[in-house]
């Protein structure tokens, strides 16, 4: 059983995916930030805090949220008070609430659970705001996520994810981490990656339709794009080989080997 006045003691959770970073490393990763006095951060997951007792005096704020209740209640005791630890599951929480009367933008920082990494990153990118309400996200996450977020078309890995997130974000990966880097160690190697938020790149047309063809058209990536509509369409009411032919784009092509460009012409066809 955990105690609430040492985070240092607290066994990791298996429930809730919890690696925690070990000191050396915490320092690799502040450099890559490279974190300034007028910053404010939203830390996802700071666990026992080690990233955060680091970070927190190079800083102007930080508000970390901790789906862990006893550490949640530990953390405050042991970090300085520009820290406000806050209770919560990052998916659930109402960020409006959380995050009213600090100063924005902010910045993002997070060792994200590699069973929620995805939700936690289309949420980011929702509640970024197109980079007014969040400038950046230096997230920690599994190795093949980090290379789905930064793969190019035409790879094994480009896909659903690299498309949505290229939308509204830059991303670059910053480092790798082996397993060793963590206590309890993971199985897979990790990777720190980069989310620069910026407006849209592509007019899309309605989100909700762009993000329905991109992820449905991938459901059968290896088929021709004129095969692999067909579901997505339908479920519009339109026929693949017409919004092909509005969009302007090559029917015979594979959906892995279509831009951002591309697949947001798809999108606007639907309409």
């Amino acid at each position: 059983m955990s105690t609430t006045n040492s985070p240092g003691k607290h066994r990791a959770r298996k429930r809730f995916g919890q690696h925690f970073l070990e000191p050396a490393w915490v320092n690799k990763l502040i450099a890559a930030v490279n974190p300034s006095t007028d910053d404010t951060f939203l830390e996802i997951g700071p666990g026992r805090g080690a990233l955060t007792k680091a970070l927190a005096p190079l800083v102007g704020r930080i508000v970390a949220v901790e789906i862990d209740r006893d550490l949640a209640a530990a953390l405050p005791a042991q970090v300085p008070p520009n820290v406000r630890v806050v209770e919560g599951d990052f998916l659930h929480v109402d960020l409006d609430a959380v995050l009213r009367g600090e100063q924005v933008p902010m910045r993002v920082i997070g060792n994200l659970p590699y069973n929620v990494a995805s939700p936690i990153l289309f949420a980011l990118l929702d509640a970024a705001d197109d980079g007014r309400r969040f400038v950046d996200a230096t997230l920690m996450l599994q190795k093949e996520v980090a290379d789905r977020l930064v793969a190019e078309p035409g790879s094994d890995d480009y896909g659903a994810l690299a498309i949505q997130v290229s939308l509204l974000a830059r991303v670059d990966r910053i480092l790798t981490l082996p397993p060793g880097a963590f206590r309890p160690p993971p199985k897979v190697t990790s990777a720190v990656v980069r989310l620069q938020f910026h407006p849209p790149r592509e007019d899309v047309g309605n989100r909700a339709t762009f993000e329905r063809v991109v992820r449905g058209v991938f459901l059968q990536r290896r088929k021709t794009l004129l095969n692999a509509l067909k579901p997505v369409a339908d479920s519009f009411s339109r026929s693949a080989s017409e919004l092909i032919e509005r969009a302007g784009v090559d029917g015979s092509k594979r959906p892995e080997a279509l831009t951002l460009a591309e697949m947001a012409r798809l999108a606007r066809a639907v309409l």
